[in-house]
């Protein structure tokens, strides 16, 4: 008998806590217990042959130079991939990388994408201002009702492209039916599954076609190092978008992926923490007389709580707060805090609170500001490690200011 007829040999058969410990490794003949840290750029090959053939992509698994390949960004990749449960993944030197790589690669000069209208500023700039300079049009539709991604549908649309929940209002669209939607007119659905985590929400499972995170994020936590990776079919990754990849270069270092195994070590404890307490933050600060709303997919007060019950395992670590008093209640709460910081990162163990009207949103015009709901009061929380009791009496300290 060996351990390799054991059934938990397979990696399919463990839960995500123990994939994201154990899931993607691989170790060398030194048969380290931490996972190898490959710094080198190019490799060697035995003969001119081999060399040959592995150009040609003839040679499984082989590495010829690590813009394209690195055997420290496989082992992330792929332990990605399994808590995804995508056939591949491809990791990229920033979230941002991520996406615009994501999108790109599917379109052609001449095509259509949608998007959801409700997007991080940064993703916003990609469909509507970069895209368009290479021949590819784009329609914004309100991703609250599916009907809008239908009515925007055109022949040519080959890509639609949504974050749900969206950034930072937790807007929610419905993937499911979004995915049918772009299937039956040839499209692929593109998925943005940073807020909600990989955890709580897959993508790949409700008919999406790509993938993709910020591993800045929850993924590596702890405010250390940028990361991004897309995640999808095997046709899909080791196709276009490795082309991609391979052309313009937003390659993960080597040390950023290891950064990020290790991340993914504490990944289920830390969001699943993290999660308690944005739960508790939200029901603490839901009907406080200087609050408009708290919004949180998983409080009963959000307007898809259906949805988001039933497409969310659950609620996730962020919170968006509309503050009485406009930019002026916004400003008062946030600069009187002493435990939770004002940054526009997210996903962190620290708790982090930024105001997008003016920082992550802040290229947008203001009339398209407050048609995404990024009104002037608005903060967007995202829940850390502290204390929860810490974290309400800091904003209860913050709220007497406004």
């Amino acid at each position: 008998m060996s351990k390799t007829n054991n059934p938990l040999h397979d990696p399919q058969k463990l839960s995500p806590a123990t994939q994201m410990v154990h899931g993607g490794g691989m170790r060398t003949p030194f048969n380290e217990t931490s996972e190898a840290l490959f710094l080198n750029s190019g490799y060697t090959y035995p003969s001119s042959e081999h060399a040959e053939l592995l150009f040609q992509n003839k040679i499984p698994g082989g590495h010829n130079y690590s813009r394209f390949a690195n055997p420290t960004v496989d082992m992330f990749e792929d332990r990605m991939a399994l808590l995804e449960g995508a056939e591949a993944g491809k990791a990229f030197a920033s979230g941002m990388a991520a996406v615009t790589n994501a999108v790109m690669s599917q379109l052609r000069a001449g095509d259509h994408i949608v998007a959801a209208q409700a997007l991080f500023g940064g993703c916003r700039y990609v469909v509507e201002d970069y895209a368009p300079r290479f021949g590819v049009q784009s329609t914004l539709a309100d991703g609250r009702d599916p009907e809008n991604f239908a009515r925007a549908m055109r022949p040519n649309t080959k890509v639609v492209f949504i974050e749900t929940p969206t950034n930072p209002t937790l807007e929610l669209v419905d993937i499911r039916a979004v995915a049918e939607i772009a299937h039956a007119h040839g499209a692929k659905l593109i998925v943005d599954n940073v807020f909600s985590t990989a955890l709580y929400q897959k993508p790949l499972e409700l008919g999406a076609d790509l993938v993709t995170y910020s591993a800045t994020k929850h993924i590596d936590g702890q405010g250390r190092v940028l990361g991004g990776i897309v995640l999808g079919s095997k046709e899909l990754i080791e196709g276009d978008v490795h082309m991609f990849l391979r052309q313009t270069g937003a390659t993960l270092s080597a040390f950023n992926a290891w950064v990020l195994l290790k991340g993914l070590e504490s990944y289920a404890l830390r969001v699943e923490r993290m999660t308690d307490s944005a739960e508790k933050v939200a029901a603490a600060l839901a009907g406080h007389p200087k609050v408009e709303r708290v919004i949180y997919p998983h409080h009963p007060s959000h307007p898809q709580y259906e949805l988001a019950k039933r497409q969310m395992k659950r609620g996730s670590t962020l919170l968006a707060i509309d503050v009485k008093n406009g930019q002026q209640g916004a400003f008062a709460l946030s600069d009187n805090l002493a435990v939770i910081l004002i940054s526009n990162n997210l996903g962190d163990a620290k708790s982090l609170i930024t105001h997008p009207r003016t920082t992550t949103h802040a290229r947008l015009s203001e009339e398209v500001r407050l048609e995404t709901g990024v009104t002037p009061g608005l903060l967007r929380l995202s829940v850390g490690l502290e204390d929860p009791d810490d974290l309400i009496a800091d904003l209860m300290y913050g709220l007497d200011q406004v």
